[in-house]
């Protein structure tokens, strides 16, 4: 796993510099502390930092060519069917230097060309250029493990791992996207391909982007496909997933260096360690982290899939000042990030770098195989559409005229929460579970220029046209394949990929390996969401692999005490950064609008912890990166300076 950068000017007399490389990689030393390459010829340049995993020796480095180097390389990412791929490349006459993935990709970029990324199965981010048609090609990942950024101006192009790379640069403006914000309050995060900076764009998921002469052109080459559906006994396909489980998980235990694995005390994680220490001739390393609240604990649940296989397990209590770990989460995420779960993921990956250098977990499980209890919700709420639409409205109206007083209180809030998500199409309805700040509530929050800015922006219009492209024909596989489109790369991994790579830390996802996750789009709705039962077709699977206890209990998710928190370390810290003249000055949010987030949640009528994480992060976000505080050292690619020291 490793970090990349690099830089085209589209004048050719204008050369790109060692040292211009240099300074983008030198940003990305927590993604690829391992070593450093540049490779500069006229008006093209290409930066690595790299992660030692597989073919340690030196001659392994990138930038990486091909025998007569007219294909140059920069590669983040694991290839796991790179053996067999360099079997057959060989045989096609293909001549190696290395036993790297790396020079696999180089080979079959010259073997097929944009159509090498069919043939890769694995996680990455790569520039190639090609000198043979002075064009440069950028690819990521099927499900977007892997993240690449760029900027394209007239006269120039550079891309990187990073944002922060990217300003490595000076002369790449640092300001804020309007519309990106708007997306960031009503998501929690930023979608592809926004981003929180003006001009700076995220190539999306299974997306190649070439540039040409100046010309940039983009295209699609993968997509989940729900129909038709496999015809085969549910006897038959339990069998089957079973295997393709273990043959994921056996895949992604390559490696020259120390392996292990998350283990949260869920169900995916726990299938994933089972099948890791059927596959290997030595304990697995697992790693736990929990809370003090028991509530959001799993801890014993993840001690009996590590006493059943016999792990050699280490815990860890989230228990230190969350206070202090904010600083640097914002300088890891460059972007604002609203997903409190990123402190858990942040502390787990750093309390594993100190045992292993790559860690399995069970990322995207629920994505597949319906594991989200807004699975059930949802299913549900389709019950209450033999209700008309307009009528449905009629009554959400009604109830808004009452005042806003008697709105708040019980029960009528949770009658009118109902009523207003019922008055919605069923894409937009589905929105709101995402939903930070709803439509009204950011409208109450924003300034009368912000409004004006963002305009008509409609951030929930992204799962109406998710939903109208998929085709899938049932409800649940439609949020399915929603959510591994816009939720899973938006969010959950995004927040992995920046808490994993803080600390040179590569995780790997089996239950995201292609192979796998297209067998679970071709099996009928019903096998993976039975009536209110969740992942059904994958617990018969794992019945006797994974305790029971394990599989029959309900999903926790892993999320902090966010609550307590604003009740006792961030609540203080929260009050003067949010209300502070200079965080009002920037002009996003009245002081009124912000107040009444404080006075809802302090006051008990409502639990608004959530938007308050939301607006904390945002505004530490604004002071390190747009206010420069976290610049200082960004040239020596450190640590920033503690934003909260400063105020």
């Amino acid at each position: 796993m490793c970090g990349v950068a690099g830089k085209i000017y589209f004048d050719r007399d204008r050369k790109v510099s060692e040292r211009e490389l240099r300074d983008m990689a030198r940003t990305l030393v927590h993604r690829g502390p391992d070593g450093e390459g540049v490779w500069a010829a006229g008006n093209v340049g290409l930066a690595h930092r790299r992660l030692s995993i597989i073919d340690l020796r030196a001659v392994a480095g990138q930038p990486m060519s091909n025998e007569d180097g007219s294909i140059w390389i920069t590669f983040n990412g694991e290839i796991y069917n790179f053996q067999d791929l360099r079997k057959y490349l060989v045989q096609r006459g293909h001549i190696f230097q290395t036993h790297s993935d790396t020079e696999v990709i180089v080979h079959a970029y010259e073997e097929y060309g944009r159509d090498c990324l069919q043939h890769l199965r694995g996680m990455f981010a790569f520039a190639i250029w090609d000198t043979r048609t002075h064009t440069l090609l950028l690819a990521c990942d099927r499900v977007g493990k892997k993240p690449i950024f760029y900027f394209h101006e007239k006269d120039r192009f550079l891309f990187a791992s990073e944002i922060k790379a990217l300003f490595a640069d000076t002369t790449v403006p640092v300001e804020p996207d309007s519309v990106a914000i708007d997306h960031y309050l009503a998501l929690g995060y930023v979608p592809a391909p926004l981003s929180a900076f003006r001009g700076v764009q995220k190539l999306p998921p299974a997306h190649w982007l070439e540039i040409k002469d100046g010309q940039l052109t983009t295209g699609r080459y993968w997509k989940l496909r729900y129909s038709p559906k496999r015809n085969v006994s549910f006897p038959d396909a339990v069998a089957e997933l079973r295997w393709q489980l273990s043959e994921a998980v056996r895949l992604r235990l390559l490696s020259d260096v120390p392996l292990g694995a998350f283990l949260s005390g869920g169900i995916d994680s726990s299938a994933v360690v089972a099948y890791m220490a059927q596959a290997l001739n030595h304990p697995v390393r697992t790693f736990t982290v929990g809370f003090e609240d028991v509530a959001s604990d799993e801890r014993p649940f993840a001690r009996m899939v590590a006493d059943r296989y016999g792990t050699d397990h280490t815990e860890l209590v989230v228990k230190a000042d969350v206070a202090a770990i904010l600083p640097r989460l914002v300088w890891h995420y460059d972007e604002p990030f609203g997903d409190p779960s990123a402190v858990p993921s942040y502390a787990i990956a750093e309390l594993t770098r100190q045992y292993v250098t790559v860690a399995l977990n069970g990322d995207g499980g629920d994505e597949s195989f319906a594991g989200y209890t807004r699975y059930v919700a949802n299913h549900r709420a389709q019950r209450g559409e033999i209700i008309p639409l307009p009528l449905r409205r009629t009554v959400a109206a009604l109830i808004d005229l009452l005042p806003k007083h008697w709105r708040q209180q019980q029960p009528l809030r949770k009658i009118s929460t109902v009523a207003e998500a019922m008055a919605q199409t069923r894409e937009r309805r589905y929105s709101r579970w995402f939903g930070q700040f709803s439509v009204a509530q950011r409208q109450d929050l924003y300034t009368t220029d912000f409004k004006a800015a963002v305009g008509h922006c409609d951030p929930e219009a992204l799962f109406v046209n998710a939903f109208g492209a998929s085709d899938a024909t049932d409800w649940v596989d439609s949020t399915l394949d929603v959510d591994i489109g816009l939720y899973l790369p938006g969010d959950l991994l995004v927040k992995m990929d920046r808490a994993s790579m803080a600390h040179s830390l590569e995780a790997r996802s089996p239950f995201l390996d292609h192979v796998l996750m297209e067998f679970a789009a071709s099996l009928p709705p019903e096998w993976k969401l039975a009536g209110t039962e969740q992942k059904h077709i994958l617990k018969a699977a794992l019945r006797g692999v994974v305790p029971d206890a394990v599989l029959d209990k309900p999903k926790q998710g892993f999320e902090p005490p966010l609550a307590n928190w604003f009740r006792e370390d961030l609540r203080e810290m929260a009050h003067d950064l949010l209300l502070s003249p200079r965080a009002l000055q920037r002009g996003y949010f009245t002081r009124e609008g912000i107040s009444s987030v404080f006075r809802e949640h302090y006051s008990g009528q409502e639990d608004r912890s959530l938007h308050l994480w939301e607006l904390l992060m945002f505004e530490l976000w604004n002071r390190t990166f747009i206010d420069g505080e976290g610049f200082s050292s960004l040239s020596l690619g450190a640590e920033p300076l503690n934003p909260i020291a400063r105020v």
